[in-house]
């Protein structure tokens, strides 16, 4: 049984101009302990869908169509109090820029027993406890925890950002670019801390990022997006090896490697097109090598090639 299950999705955002279809009309399921990566441009939507996987969206943003079903019951008819029972106990999020989500003038372990005290009936003196064990988990030395976030390098704010998320020992994380900012060296030990806790808490996850080999490396699944729409849907491994999508093999193109032999990169030429007004064909069309009439003309189906999910009608 898959933990969420997404369902002709639409998010949109309303602005003076109309509507700006942020996320439109995409799908999609993460199975219980699976990983999955959503990749893509910067603009692509991959932020907006996982923030909707929370309900995290605010004015002028509205979902307007959909499902998004966790572990069975659909949260977009949730009201905002209901949602709140959720957020933290049940799905929870390890932001980009901990430096701006951390509290500076609370302690880290202030931050961290507020989040168990929020959602949990137990003791001050409880909760005290189960965030020097969060501390310990994400590789903290406890006797820090009266320290404040101005304290910590930029690694460690991260490590304290996954405490948080994880003390209620939520059944969904989402991780949005958590290595963002970070040097090579820090990046891997986060995203080891992060293996160690998915493995530990039994976590289902969504990890979005511009870096295609942490995606490589970290998920199980890979979704590409473009502009609101997923374009293809596969295993890591399959994707990397063989990807289908013209999109996909643009993006892996333009990305270097550190194995095989040494290539020019290659850079997509042109820019998405406007969410507002977008194309009525496929999306990436204007900026497709193999683009023909039809792709112009007519939005593609989403055709189902040895397991794997691909938009494309160049692809069959």
């Amino acid at each position: 049984m898959a933990l969420i299950e997404v369902e002709n999705l639409k998010l949109y955002f309303m602005t003076r101009r109309g509507p700006a279809k942020a996320v439109d009309n995409i799908g999609f399921s993460i199975e219980k302990r699976e990983t999955l990566g959503l990749i893509g441009e910067s603009g692509c939507g991959k932020t907006t869908t996982a923030m909707s996987l929370m309900k995290f969206i605010k004015p002028p943003g509205q979902i307007v169509d959909g499902s998004i079903r966790f572990m069975g019951k659909d949260i977009v008819p949730m009201t905002d109090e209901q949602i709140r029972q959720l957020r933290g106990k049940e799905i929870s999020i390890v932001r980009q820029e901990a430096q701006n989500a951390l509290n500076p003038v609370l302690t880290i372990g202030k931050q961290i027993t507020e989040m168990i005290l929020e959602h949990e009936s137990v003791t001050r003196e409880t909760a005290l406890a189960r965030a020097k064990k969060q501390l310990n988990l994400v590789g903290i030395n406890d006797q820090r925890i009266n320290s404040y976030p101005h304290e910590f390098s930029g690694g460690m704010k991260q490590r304290v950002m996954a405490a948080i998320a994880t003390a209620c020992n939520p059944k969904f994380l989402i991780l949005d670019e958590p290595t963002t900012g970070l040097d090579v060296v820090v990046q891997r030990q986060i995203l080891m801390m992060l293996r160690n806790l998915k493995e530990e808490l039994n976590l289902t996850a969504v990890f979005i990022s511009h870096d295609l080999s942490v995606v490589a490396e970290t998920c199980d699944r890979v979704a590409v997006m473009y502009a609101g729409k997923i374009m293809e849907a596969s295993d890591a491994v399959s994707l990397y090896k063989t990807p289908l999508h013209p999109y996909s093999k643009a993006l892996i193109g333009a990305y270097p490697s550190l194995k095989g032999e040494r290539r020019q990169l290659k850079s997509i030429p042109g820019v998405p097109p406007s969410l507002i007004d977008p194309p009525p064909g496929c999306r990436f069309a204007p900026r497709c090598e193999l683009a023909q009439d039809i792709c112009i003309q007519e939005e593609p189906a989403v055709n189902t090639i040895d397991g794997r999910h691909v938009a494309c009608h160049m692809v069959k």
